[in-house]
């Protein structure tokens, strides 16, 4: 199993086991995070881009590699992600630079694919 399906397969699995719990405010929470996403004023690559912006910037390597996997949905390409790389970066200040590397590499994987 390559990194990107190991990290689809436990996300999906893990958000599976939180909402069986049937926890009401839990399940409020990922409605609004998945609504938050969608088309409206802002278009959804924006989205994702400041999506993925704020997960470097808060240090999130799950977040990162989330919203990297979205990112490649909505079509933005490697200068584009560059670019938000290296706002996120500037932002974050060097810190950041191990999370750099880590989207990196998954955004490698997903290139690749």
């Amino acid at each position: 199993m390559n990194l990107i399906e190991e990290f689809n397969d436990y996300r999906a699995r893990m958000n599976d086991n939180i909402l069986a719990a049937d926890n009401k405010v839990l399940k409020r929470i990922f409605n609004l995070d998945t609504n938050a996403y969608a088309e409206g004023a802002i278009d959804v690559k924006t989205k994702e881009m400041l999506g993925l912006a704020c997960s470097m910037v808060l240090r999130c390597d799950d977040c990162v590699k989330y919203h990297l996997g979205k990112c490649k949905e909505v079509g933005l390409n490697k200068t584009e992600i560059f670019e938000v790389f290296s706002i996120a970066t500037l932002i974050g200040g060097s810190i950041v630079i191990p999370h750099l590397r880590r989207a990196t590499e998954y955004w490698d994987e997903l290139d690749n694919q």
